[in-house]
């Protein structure tokens, strides 16, 4: 069972369960809550029944079942979502156990009445659902079916006439109908994950196919800026030395590409700030911006980070611009320092509840957290409320961090 990341109010940062974490703890407290009734419904009858069975059976069938059944219901409240499987699986064990033992318990005396066991096997098929594959919880469903309708065959048959096959085949379709049903939510549940990890897999893709189109554009500068700048020097008849000089520099740079060790390797201050400024202003070009730069910052920031930090930058301004209202004022301000960098986006929209929104929604999850916390030493922050919102990216060198 899968896990991720997503933001709750105040930007704490949580680890929700999956689709299909959460449909088994909404079905393991189902189950539960049925165990619950039946225990009150079942224990007179049971209780009346004692007689029929050796001593330990009874104390022994209403540990086992209900036990394990209530254990399941505290099981969803665990952080670990493993333990609603292994409790369900231990109940419909405990189940189908109690009822075999029925038979080697039992004194021999006919009733009018049938076992009281055999008043719930669908619970404990649910059970097997939420445990086993779809095959084994079916066959386990009719064969737990099996033992307590043959227990009513032997238990009432002189005194009633049972009609054990009708009684099967109604008990079959009744119990399973409802086994069917939980098959398929943890079935849907499965889908949805792994539809969301594709989903997932695709904005990566994006994200990959967007920084090919920046270093296409960065490319179409180079040639710009250097190849068509030197062609027209030469055809303006400038003097040689100037022009051969020009012609040297656009090779270097073209061989340092060509070696993947090309001087854009970092950034310096200015030219991130440029790269931030460029980033929110192509979203809202009326958004303020602000920057500090400590007297300690450091000449060179990575490319990749500054780029990363860039496009979380612009999907904020972009959520903002979308979602925050109309006449919202935007603004942003960065601060970089000695190996870090720490981007503020803030606007003073309606806001809104980050706890409330899908966690399958890409545009934060995806564009922001999963950018920002893709980086060694990155993370992100979200804040909001009626006042606004404000979306906060962090980035500490690593290298720094570890330094005394």
């Amino acid at each position: 069972m899968t896990r991720r990341p997503a933001t709750t109010q105040g930007g704490h940062t949580t680890d929700p369960m999956s689709a299909a974490d959460r449909i088994h703890r909404v079905f393991g407290r189902f189950i539960s809550a049925g165990y619950v009734f039946y225990l009150l419904f079942v224990v007179p009858t049971a209780v009346s029944q004692a007689h029929l069975t050796a001593w330990w059976w009874l104390p022994t069938a209403l540990l086992a079942i209900f036990g394990t059944g209530i254990a399941l219901g505290v099981a969803t409240f665990l952080s670990d979502v493993r333990w609603v499987g292994r409790l369900a699986a231990a109940n419909a064990v405990a189940f189908l156990v109690a009822a075999v033992l029925w038979f080697p318990a039992w004194t021999g005396e006919v009733s009018t009445n049938t076992a009281w066991q055999a008043l719930f096997p669908g619970v404990a098929g649910l059970s097997a659902a939420a445990a086993w594959r779809p095959r084994t919880a079916l066959a386990y469903l009719t064969v737990v079916v099996l033992v307590v309708q043959t227990t009513n065959y032997l238990l009432v048959n002189t005194t009633t006439g049972y009609r054990f096959v009708p009684e099967l085949a109604f008990a079959l379709m009744f119990c399973g109908v409802f086994a069917a049903a939980a098959i398929v939510a943890f079935r849907t549940g499965d889908v949805l994950d792994s539809t969301v990890a594709a989903t997932e897999k695709s904005v990566v893709a994006a994200a990959a196919a967007a920084a090919r189109t920046v270093e296409r554009e960065r490319f179409d500068a180079l040639v710009h800026d250097r190849v068509m700048s030197t062609l027209l020097a030469s055809g303006r008849g400038a003097s040689d030395g100037p022009v051969a000089a020009q012609a040297r520099r656009a090779l270097e740079m073209f061989d340092s590409l060509r070696r993947g060790d090309d001087t854009e390797s970092s950034f310096d201050a200015d030219r991130v700030a440029a790269q931030f400024r460029s980033a929110a202003s192509e979203v809202d070009e009326d958004v303020e911006f602000t920057t500090t730069t400590s007297a300690d910052a450091g000449p060179h920031y990575p490319v990749d980070v500054i780029r990363a930090v860039g496009a979380a930058l612009a999907e904020a301004v972009r959520n903002s611009v979308r979602h925050a209202g109309p006449g919202t004022q935007r603004a942003v301000h960065v601060d970089l320092g000695s190996g870090s960098v720490r981007v503020v986006v803030r606007d003073d929209g309606h806001g809104f509840d980050p706890a409330q929104i899908d966690p399958y929604r890409m545009g934060i999850r995806a564009s922001i957290h999963g950018r920002m916390r893709g980086l060694a030493g990155g993370d992100s922050q979200i804040t909001s409320g009626p006042g606004g919102t404000t979306v906060t990216l962090l980035w500490c060198d690593p290298a720094e961090r570890r330094a005394p």
